[in-house]
């Protein structure tokens, strides 16, 4: 049994407020929206993390994620943000792929996103294992 909340809404039985849709894509508001007109895009195709989609899926949801993003620009006359949690670490709470589209209005919201610099210690160790990762597909 499908237990996933995303592919349920992407097949329309959980119902949803659907801004845009297309043939492997969906986008609708956030239930818990950081702030007002907080829409996630997600692929239709079920996988938990952005490299687990198919390389079909991965363009589809950039591209919704483009426009989707240039409309709430549009609409709300604002900034935004664009995130994407992949894994429980990382603030994953639904195991389905999806970015956020939160639009920003300065002060307005408070919505904070730290980003805290850090020295690095290892930049050319770092740089060697990474490479070898991407060399091992």
């Amino acid at each position: 049994m499908d237990v996933c909340i995303f592919c349920k809404i992407a097949r329309k039985e959980i119902p949803s407020a659907i801004v845009y849709e297309d043939e492997s894509t969906l986008a609708f508001l956030d239930i818990a929206p950081v702030s007002e007109g907080h829409v996630l895009v997600i692929p239709k195709e079920h996988a938990e993390k952005v490299h687990e989609l198919s390389e079909k899926a991965g363009y589809a949801l950039i591209d919704s994620v483009k426009k989707v993003s240039a409309a709430v620009e549009k609409c709300f006359n604002c900034s935004f943000n664009i995130l994407n949690n992949n894994g429980k670490e990382a603030g994953q709470a639904v195991f389905h792929v999806h970015f956020h589209i939160i639009p920003r209005r300065g002060l307005k919201d408070e919505f904070r996103y730290e980003w805290p610099s850090k020295k690095l210690q290892n930049h050319a160790k770092l740089v060697a294992e990474l490479k070898a990762a991407l060399s091992q597909g």
